[in-house]
């Protein structure tokens, strides 16, 4: 029975859209009990059908639920079930509470200002006759429906987003992947420093407190009278010391990736990460208009066509559209893409475009080439696929969540470079927030992996006009 609850212990009712959003929620309330009302429970039955990512997600709730239940009898089922009793009990999800259903009919008195009995007034009256029959219990109504929570609010009870899902408490604390050394950086870190070249490259190792901030390939630079821009090679924190390397100067007219020249210090180390086959995963974050998709295609199609590192370029994005869906589009997986790599194509026109003195007929060529070896492929298609030797595109990847994350980075097969691109601050996914989004998870896990990196694009370089409105509008 709730009424048996041990003090101090909260009572949580869950709304549908929280279960729909992560499965796993059931076990991520700790040591606090969780209530499910009927009605969520006929909403998760009308959402188990499709191949639609909720419906998988509602299947596997079904599933979590159906062998929480295995073997129990009625009686154990209204005292509330062990939400330990599962086969993730071994695993980091920390629920140790128990789950109770609704056994019976719960009476309750809504203002006359909510009528009629749609699914969430009937969450809300379950919420408000718990908080009544349970004078000394917490009962929070948890949603994701922002809606939801104001009418909670209106009506008198307490009620949360649900916030296990988070990966930054404030999106401003994402790793940017460099950081500006303080002008006594020589007088402290470089007393005991080793420096030497190998291979036409240039090391260093440093030792100081300040090592113990850095991560594997994050960018260390200082201007001034002695300026350095190094990438992290190696940290060894308890010893305070790391290994750096001066980086390409991909600013250098000289130097260029597939005719383009970086245009700010960002886009330089973005360059570095890119062309290094070292680095197995770059993610870059950054307004319109930062030079994400084009640093990525060019140095693509220079490892692609040039040096021959990657078969072919994949590049793939969530079909989440800004305005009206328009509808079904004919045609092979490929022509249905095609509306939504606008990116893809405007990019191609200006990589294709450095054929200088090739002619009308070079340049179509130049271009036939370029799409070539350029594959558009959908989302819907990746899992179970492996790629082997690709370097793959993930353009809008902050409209991905984690779980869809981890599907297709899985994918990668050897010799595969994975690239994310996306601006957390235009997610277009429902209930997918800056802190939640698949890109910052992924921002967040990867920084500690030697194969991996990460930079924050910050000026934009499109147009001045581009650069304008992003700034002011």
């Amino acid at each position: 029975m709730i009424e048996d609850r041990e003090p101090g212990r909260h009572l949580f009712v869950l709304d549908t859209n929280v279960l729909m959003h992560d499965p796993t929620a059931l076990f991520r309330f700790k040591e606090h009990d969780i209530f499910l009302p009927m009605v969520v429970l006929e909403e998760l039955d009308r959402g188990k059908k499709g191949i639609s990512e909720v419906a998988r997600n509602v299947r596997q709730v079904s599933r979590f639920i159906d062998e929480l239940m295995t073997g129990a009898t009625h009686e154990a089922i209204v005292a509330g079930l062990s939400l330990t009793a599962t086969s993730l009990e071994d695993s980091d999800l920390g629920g140790h509470g128990r789950l109770f259903f609704q056994t019976r009919s719960l009476n309750s008195h809504l203002p006359e200002s909510l009528p009629g009995s749609s699914a969430d007034n009937d969450i809300l009256s379950t919420a408000q006759a718990l908080e009544e029959e349970l004078p000394d219990v917490r009962v929070t109504l948890v949603s994701k429906d922002i809606n939801l929570r104001i009418k909670a609010a209106v009506i008198g009870l307490h009620a949360e987003d649900y916030h296990n899902d988070q990966v930054l408490d404030d999106v401003s604390l994402l790793y940017s992947g460099m950081q500006e050394l303080p002008g006594d950086f020589w007088d402290t870190h470089g007393a005991a420093m080793d420096s030497w070249q190998e291979a036409g490259r240039t090391y260093y190792r440093v030792k100081g407190p300040l090592v113990a901030e850095w991560h594997p390939n994050q960018f260390v630079y200082r201007e001034g009278e002695q300026p350095l821009s190094a990438i992290v090679l190696e940290v060894d924190r308890p010893a305070e010391s790391a290994v750096i390397e001066l980086v390409d100067d991909y600013m250098n007219p000289r130097h260029t990736v597939w005719g383009i020249n970086a245009r700010n210090r960002e886009q330089n180390l973005a360059l570095n990460l890119l062309m290094d086959p070292e680095v197995d995963f770059v993610s870059l974050v950054g307004a319109a208009g930062t030079g994400k998709t084009l640093l990525t295609l060019a140095a693509g199609l220079a490892q692609t066509l040039e040096d021959g590192t990657y078969k072919e370029i994949i590049m793939t994005r969530v079909t989440v559209p800004v305005g009206e869906d328009i509808g079904f589009l004919p045609g092979t997986e490929e022509e249905k893409m095609t509306p939504w790599m606008g990116a893809l194509m405007d990019n191609l026109e200006v990589l294709g475009g450095n054929t200088e003195g090739a002619g009308e007929w070079g340049r179509a060529a130049s271009g036939d080439i370029l799409t070539s070896r350029i594959k558009i492929r959908s989302l819907n298609f990746m899992r179970g696929r492996t790629f082997l030797s690709r370097y793959i595109i993930l353009d809008e990847a902050q409209n991905l969540t984690s779980k869809q994350m981890k599907t297709l980075i899985t994918r990668a097969g050897p010799g595969t470079k994975i690239v994310a691109l996306g601006n957390i601050a235009q997610i277009d996914t429902p209930y997918l927030t800056e802190t939640t989004s698949g890109l910052t998870y992924v921002v967040d896990r990867f920084r500690e992996w030697t194969h991996s990196g990460h930079i924050t694009l910050t000026r934009g370089e499109r147009s001045r006009l581009a650069d304008y409105a992003s700034n002011n509008l």
